[in-house]
């Protein structure tokens, strides 16, 4: 099992910004710095300006946080690299008020930096589910900011399971007539669907279990036709529970992962909300898939925020983003950015250079 960084070792391998800068650095351009402009490869790195490069081909100036989802960040380095720390390292998950409480900053504050990491926790790079998958629906209520005690709905959750042998890692092979035994989940996968039909069913199975996979499921009608059409794209249906049957006594390891989601989501974050479900999703099947390198689970969270696109407030929120091309701001004062000095404001060593000029005598 591949422990996570203990409190001690993570402050002495992340002790300030300039620690936390250079990991990003490495992880983000680790064969050297890429103009997100030209491509090009020729950079300087400024003394002006914290943790900046510029091109010396086009001249544009890349900070290590542009681009990214700490783009324009106003938080140090140190705050976002605690939060990935404690994602990584709480088996139960945390929530936003736990998180201010931790790191030191509002509520409001903790709560964005979690949905920010979430919406970088989808891996576009991962690989579907094969071998033997268990693969059924659930229903969870869900409550809005003043139903706090009473849910007012349900959504239906679709969830798949992959299962391996616990002694050899190896898929077990399919059949059709006994009991897989002596099994552990590996990787799963969690979404919230529409509705229960054969569409929204065979939707998710497309676009997260390859091709050929054994499926493991109950007598749900909607299941059938996956095992129908081109070679290349049907799946193998073994389908156990039939009548009145209990499902969990079968498809044991989905029954299971959902038991324990919904148990994190009225412990931790005391009622699940339908607007953010599928970011809570997510956010367990990643702790989940990564329950033991959970060392890795850290770096892999920094890894993908800094290769997703800029997410701010108001794509967590839904809301349409300020147009600020179109529209640029008015700085009613000259803006301060972080150097390796500290903050400056814009323009300030060139306005003393020339105070400096005028107060000058002139020569003769």
């Amino acid at each position: 099992m591949n422990r996570p960084r203990s409190l001690s070792q993570f402050q002495a391998e992340f002790p300030d910004e300039a620690a936390c800068a250079e990991f990003l650095i490495r992880h983000r351009w680790p064969a050297g710095f890429v103009c997100p402009t030209c491509r090009g490869c020729r950079a300087a790195r400024l003394r002006s300006r914290a943790y900046t490069f510029e091109c010396l081909g086009c001249g544009r100036q890349t900070s290590v946080t542009a681009g990214t989802i700490l783009h324009r960040t106003k938080l140090p380095l140190t705050t976002w690299f605690w939060t990935a720390h404690l994602i990584a390292t709480h088996s139960n998950g945390i929530s936003a008020l736990q998180l201010a409480n931790q790191i030191g900053v509002k509520e409001d504050t903790a709560w964005l930096l979690l949905h920010k990491f979430r919406a970088a926790m989808t891996d576009r790079e991962r690989q579907p589910l094969h071998g033997v998958v268990e693969i059924d629906q659930t229903e969870i209520p869900f409550r809005t900011v003043g139903s706090a005690a009473t849910p007012e709905g349900r959504v239906v959750i679709i969830g798949a399971v992959e299962i391996v042998d616990r002694d050899t890692w190896e898929a077990p092979k399919t059949d059709f007539n006994r009991p897989y035994r002596n099994t552990r989940p590996r990787r799963i996968r969690l979404a919230v669907i529409p509705d229960e039909t054969q569409a929204s069913i065979h939707a998710f199975v497309r676009e997260n279990i390859a091709p050929g996979t054994t499926l493991l499921t109950d007598g749900h009608s909607s299941y059938l036709g996956l095992n129908e059409g081109r070679a290349d794209e049907r799946y193998v249906l073994d389908q156990r529970v039939v009548g009145k049957m209990a499902a969990h006594l079968v498809l044991f390891w989905v029954h299971r992962v959902f038991a324990l989601m919904k148990r994190w989501g009225m412990g931790t974050l005391h009622g699940f909300r339908a607007r953010h479900l599928d970011r809570y999703l997510e956010e367990y099947a990643f702790r989940f898939n990564r329950r033991y390198w959970r060392r890795m689970s850290f770096e892999r969270i920094l890894g993908l925020a800094v290769d997703h696109q800029p997410h701010g407030y108001a794509a967590v929120v839904g809301r349409k983003p300020r147009p600020n091309r179109a529209n640029p701001p008015k700085h009613l004062a000259p803006r301060r950015r972080k150097t390796s000095d500290g903050m400056r404001r814009d323009g300030a060593a060139k306005r003393a250079m020339q105070e400096d000029t005028l107060e000058r005598p002139a020569p003769g």
